[in-house]
């Protein structure tokens, strides 16, 4: 796994791990649902706490738990990491909910739309280039958010919430002057303390620490740490050998399992307004991935045309 990122081209080694991860996340649903009966606070403590030891055992690996000490002395780094530590606890959190309580078509919602509100941060927050196609791709995307809030009544919380958490976070982690595994061990280690004083409060006021205190509820809340960190510790490798709108456009993996997992696997309900919106984030997605390929082939056009040249 590698620290010295390009910014500006493409890593095959970069897709790789972009891949795994937007596919692990995509089955994580499932995982998720079979705990919608302990509160998505004490999963996400689980969370926390279970996935240090296998960042950790990464780090060592590496020989890189030095780079984490010095940066927990470093306090324009720790508040950075704390940033990214926050937004991705939020990010948690309303996932975790929404799967449990009925709405993993609305998480599906939440990453299909924020491929594109990655695409405008890069554009917006680091002067990635954006053509007319592009912009009308994620013109398409916000109709489709409108299409859903005026049916409803409101705005769809949950897909805008997700979308926020997660894009600031892809942006913020891109932005952070650390390798990718240590700065999700950073992250881990900010959020420990807090993850252990709120089990600590659930067995002193409730006399448990794994759900039910089952089998099934120790081995899935231990197990928490290996579904977290792997997908995750990808997605950092990743994001840091891929430019921002690459990221943002291969995010479209995960919620389409999701969205399978949400009406094939739970039968959430499917109707009229879904019908609209869903196909129109679809094209424009498919928009955005026409003007990526038309683009890519522009550039080896040019390359070729150059190479000849020098001939």
């Amino acid at each position: 796994m590698s620290d010295s990122p390009n910014q500006n081209v493409d890593s095959p080694r970069g897709f790789t791990y972009a891949f795994a991860a937007y596919f692990l996340w995509g089955f994580l649903p499932i995982y998720m649902k079979a705990l919608s009966h302990i509160p998505p606070t004490e999963v996400i403590a689980h969370r926390v706490i279970w996935s240090l030891p296998i960042a950790a055992a990464v780090l060592i690996w590496q020989k890189r738990t030095g780079e984490v000490l010095t940066a927990l002395r470093n306090p324009r780094l720790l508040g950075m990491a704390a940033l990214t530590a926050a937004l991705i606890s939020v990010n948690w959190l309303v996932y975790v909910w929404a799967v449990g309580n009925g709405h993993a078509l609305d998480a599906a919602l939440g990453y299909y739309i924020n491929p594109l509100f990655s695409v405008l941060l890069g554009a917006l927050l680091l002067g990635e280039k954006l053509g007319r196609i592009q912009w009308i791709a994620i013109a398409l995307a916000a109709a489709a958010v409108v299409v859903l809030t005026v049916n409803n009544g409101r705005l769809p919380l949950v897909a805008v919430a997700l979308t926020l958490s997660w894009g600031f976070y892809a942006y913020c982690k891109k932005s952070l002057p650390l390798g990718p595994n240590q700065g999700f061990t950073l992250e881990v280690l900010l959020l420990l303390p807090l993850a252990v004083l709120y089990l600590l409060w659930i067995w002193v006021g409730e006399g448990r620490l794994f759900g039910t205190g089952t089998r099934f509820d120790v081995l899935m809340l231990i197990g928490c740490g290996l579904v977290t960190a792997v997908p995750l510790l990808f997605y950092a490798n990743g994001a840091k050998l891929l430019r921002l709108s690459t990221i943002g456009i291969m995010q479209y993996i995960a919620p389409t399992l999701i969205f399978l997992c949400a009406v094939v696997l739970f039968k959430e309900p499917f109707g009229r307004a879904e019908w609209i919106a869903f196909p129109m984030i679809w094209a424009s997605l498919a928009i955005y991935s026409a003007s990526l390929l038309h683009e890519a082939g522009a550039r080896r056009r040019k390359k070729s045309d150059l190479t000849r040249r020098m001939q």
